[in-house]
């Protein structure tokens, strides 16, 4: 009978409880605003001025442009879809399991072109500097929240009275020579 009731490891199910508060979160809030603003330039940029721009630059530096501007377009796609994932968790629309899929999760940011950035456009330049940092932010993100091996962070207070009383009881600290020397 006892085999017949599973039980849940809290560490197992914890992501499901990070997901579901950031989801809920002022963060998140800003985020998704940021991110969708973002796009929004991206496209804006990309569509108008971007074009025009690339119109002017030589034949080598023109394909530089075109594979910036498709891993800017790619690399903000990605992005704005995990956050499109995360609100839907948030209004309920989809299970926090289901966007714990695989499918839904990020991949490691990639290694930047060995190409200058005062060989571009300033304004592209600017938003692939600015797609990358929005990318590492959700993928580091999405790292912290969809993990089964959270390591909590040391708590800087507990940390200090560890050593204080690791001090005290090997008698290299003595807590009360401050009082007995006045």
């Amino acid at each position: 009978m006892g085999d017949a009731i599973q039980s849940v490891d809290p560490a197992k199910a914890d992501w499901k409880r990070r997901v579901r508060e950031f989801s809920a979160s002022e963060m998140f809030d800003r985020l998704f605003r940021d991110g969708m603003a973002l796009v929004e330039q991206a496209a804006a940029y990309l569509d108008g001025p971007g074009r025009i721009e690339s119109r002017k630059l030589n034949r080598e530096l023109a394909l530089v442009y075109a594979a910036e501007s498709m891993e800017v377009t790619t690399r903000l796609m990605q992005a704005a879809s995990w956050l499109v994932v995360q609100r839907a968790v948030r209004e309920k629309d989809m299970a926090v399991e289901e966007a714990g899929d695989e499918k839904f999760r990020l991949t490691a940011p990639q290694a930047p072109h060995p190409v200058g950035p005062e060989a571009l456009p300033a304004e592209l330049s600017a938003l692939v500097e600015r797609s990358r940092n929005l990318y590492e932010r959700v993928w580091r993100l999405d790292e912290a929240l969809y993990s089964d091996d959270v390591v909590p962070g040391e708590n800087a207070v507990m940390g200090h009275m560890k050593r204080l009383r690791s001090a005290a009881e090997s008698g290299a600290f003595d807590p009360l020579a401050i009082w007995r020397d006045k």
